[in-house]
């Protein structure tokens, strides 16, 4: 998603609340802990499938997933935005680091955290 995305996202998620008076609601403690709930309800669809079949949802279970996924972005954009982070260039940064920590000649095939590289 382009910084252009996110900020347009942003913006429609920060009228959508102040249309509804939500501001009040919209705390970071608040935020974060509805972000975490839909993240679980992601979770939810996964939870006992194995990787195979979590690989190859069927069309309903798919869209559904599609949804929670919706959800867990919008929570996330709002917090950001709550937060005054700029999430596009917060995650430009993180995966500046994460390309120190996981260089492709070491990281490439294993699933070791960065320290066992």
């Amino acid at each position: 998603m382009s910084k252009d995305a996110l900020h347009e996202l942003r913006d429609r998620l920060r009228s959508f609340a102040e249309e509804r008076d939500w501001g009040q609601f919209h705390t970071p403690k608040n935020l974060a802990m509805a972000l975490a709930g839909e993240a679980g309800e992601v979770i939810e669809h996964f939870q006992w499938l194995s990787a195979e079949q979590s690989a190859t949802l069927d069309d309903t279970t798919r869209e559904e997933v599609a949804l929670e996924l919706a959800d867990v972005l919008l929570y996330l954009v709002r917090l950001a935005d709550v937060l005054e982070v700029d999430l596009a260039e917060a995650a430009r940064r993180k995966l500046a680091i994460n390309a120190g920590r996981y260089p492709a000649e070491k990281a490439r095939g294993r699933a070791d955290k960065y320290h066992r590289l």
